[in-house]
């Protein structure tokens, strides 16, 4: 077998390119509001190039929110790797959600926004965000489980519930604000006093 088969392949920078140009874009001022020609100057590729790497719009959209998803899951993966005190499972994973809701993310959620964008709960974009916030869900009933709290399955929801309404809030409050109600609900939500 050909050494050139065992090495994976990176995407190319243009494809990186692009895809950074489109969540930013997206991500600031909107799904529908960004054109594939906007992406494409503003990447400083041809439409050839778009074309060769994204087949259409909305396969670029999925790429953007995969990535955002990876992201998350990457953040999160290595603590629940950990040896961890089950409340210092809990009390990081909340730190977690109030980091990205007030220091990454301060523009909202970008599955929450693409989801006002793509109403279709059968849209591929939809099923990936249902995806998404399934992983979330499962994530912190994991947690409360292994933490022993009862009814984790329920504080799961209710946390999810409050992630969603902290990220809609951070448009209308500042972050401090936001943060310091976020954690201290979240953290009587997991039972953590």
């Amino acid at each position: 077998m050909s050494s050139e088969l065992l090495v994976e392949k990176r995407p190319s920078q243009a494809r990186q390119r692009l895809l950074a140009t489109a969540s930013d874009l997206f991500y600031r001022e909107g799904i529908h509001a960004v054109g594939v020609d906007r992406v494409v100057v503003t990447a400083a590729v041809t439409r050839a190039t778009f074309y060769r790497h994204f087949p259409s719009k909305e396969d670029l959209v999925l790429a953007y929110l995969a990535r955002e998803d990876a992201d998350m899951r990457a953040a999160v993966a290595p603590i629940l790797a950990e040896d961890t005190a089950d409340d210092a499972l809990l009390e990081i994973l909340i730190q977690i959600v109030a980091d990205d809701i007030t220091l990454h993310h301060t523009r909202g959620c970008p599955f929450i926004n693409a989801a006002a964008e793509y109403p279709d709960p059968q849209s591929p974009v939809r099923v990936l965000i249902a995806g998404h916030r399934e992983w979330t869900r499962a994530t912190l009933s994991f947690a409360l489980e292994t933490a022993g709290r009862a009814d984790y399955e329920t504080r799961a929801g209710t946390l999810v519930l409050l992630r969603d309404a902290a990220f809609v809030g951070s448009y209308l409050d500042t972050p401090e604000t936001v943060r310091e109600t976020f954690v201290a609900t979240a953290r009587a939500v997991a039972g953590l006093g």
